[in-house]
């Protein structure tokens, strides 16, 4: 059966600019390009097909393609990261940093967002606000590795793809509960931002949702043996 708009999918890919691997869901090519990162899970993502939460150009490339289909493609810009953008090149006093800026730092401006330090000129440090890939043509090869029919694990890619964040999932008479971690509002800025999107989506994607709860647990601490003692 071919992927449609709609259908969630278990899917695989790598991308490189160049030739060098940025992205990829396969440890070994990690490991064997050197792009790997122990703080990363690597593992197939879980997507919802036709609605761009993956690039444009790989969303468009596994439409109509079966379980199983894989291949290579090139992606445009305009179906990547988008185009450069002059308007998004930023100037700012070197005073305003909070630590001393070098050309290729990553660097977070308020009200602006994240962006590479690209040069300084005197007491003036020029930060691009442009996606790193921004501008360039990526190679992409993937594998679809099957369909994804049960809603608990389709709720659990939403907020994979969304927020970086691995949860477990109960869904019982139309009620989805999500665990959350202790803490997670006051340490996980992009799960906060994220959440009324995921929200959203799941009630617009995933079939039989009527109500979802977040619930965030705090185990009691067990005591030590020399308090118990005491």
């Amino acid at each position: 059966m071919p992927v449609k708009e709609g259908d969630f999918i278990k899917l695989s890919y790598t991308g490189r600019s160049f030739g060098m691997v940025f992205d990829t869901t396969s440890e070994a090519e990690a490991r064997d390009s050197g792009a790997f990162d122990e703080k990363k899970k690597y593992e197939p993502v879980i997507v919802c097909a036709g609605k761009q939460q993956i690039l444009l150009g790989l969303d468009e490339a596994v439409m109509g393609k079966e379980p199983g289909d894989e291949g290579t493609i090139e992606i445009p810009p305009e179906k990547a990261f988008g185009e450069r953008e002059q308007e998004l090149m930023r100037s700012y006093e070197k005073k305003v940093f909070n630590e001393k800026p070098s050309v290729g730092m990553r660097v977070n401006m308020p009200n602006t967002g994240e962006g590479t330090v690209v040069k300084m000129i005197g007491s003036r440090v020029l930060v691009d606000f442009n996606h790193p890939l921004a501008g360039q043509t990526l190679d992409y090869s993937y594998k679809i590795e099957g369909f994804v029919e049960d809603p608990a694990e389709q709720i659990k890619g939403l907020i994979s793809i969304f927020s970086g964040l691995e949860t477990s999932i109960s869904i019982e008479n139309g009620v989805a509960k999500v665990d959350l971690p202790a803490g997670i509002y006051s340490y996980s800025r992009r799960f906060v931002s994220s959440k009324p999107y995921i929200t959203i989506s799941i009630f617009d994607l995933v079939s039989g949702i009527e109500e979802i709860q977040y619930i965030e647990k705090y185990p009691k601490p067990e005591k030590k043996a020399e308090e118990i003692k005491e």
